[in-house]
C-alpha cells in the first residue's frame, strides 16, 4: 500500500518537479532552503500587494471615467433642453409680434 501512495505522489508532482527539488537542494544546500523560501514568500506577498493596489487604482479610474461620461451626458442633455426652450421661446415671441 505504501508503494502505491509513493507512486501516486511521484505521478502527481511529476519527475520534472523532483529534478527541480534536487537541483535546489544541490545549489543552495539544506541550510539555505528555508531562507530561500522566506525570500520567495516575501516576493509573492509584495507581488500580491502591488497587484491589489493596481486593481484598486484601475477600479477607481474606471469609476471616475464612468462619472465623467455621466456628467458629459447630463450636460449634453441640459444644453439640448436649453436649446429647445430657446427655440420655443423665440417661436412664441415671433408669433406675438
Amino acid at each position: 500500500m505504501k508503494m502505491n501512495t509513493t507512486l501516486l505522489f511521484l505521478n502527481a508532482i511529476g519527475p520534472e518537479m523532483i529534478l527541480v527539488f534536487f537541483a535546489i537542494l544541490l545549489l543552495f544546500g539544506g541550510k539555505k532552503i528555508p531562507e530561500l523560501m522566506r525570500g520567495i514568500g516575501k516576493g509573492i506577498r509584495e507581488f500580491n500587494t502591488a497587484k491589489g493596489s493596481l486593481e484598486q487604482e484601475l477600479k477607481e479610474g474606471m469609476k471616475e471615467e464612468e462619472q465623467r461620461e455621466r456628467d458629459a451626458r447630463e450636460l449634453r442633455e441640459l444644453r439640448e433642453r436649453e436649446a429647445r426652450r430657446q427655440k420655443e421661446e423665440s417661436f412664441i415671441t415671433r408669433d406675438n409680434d
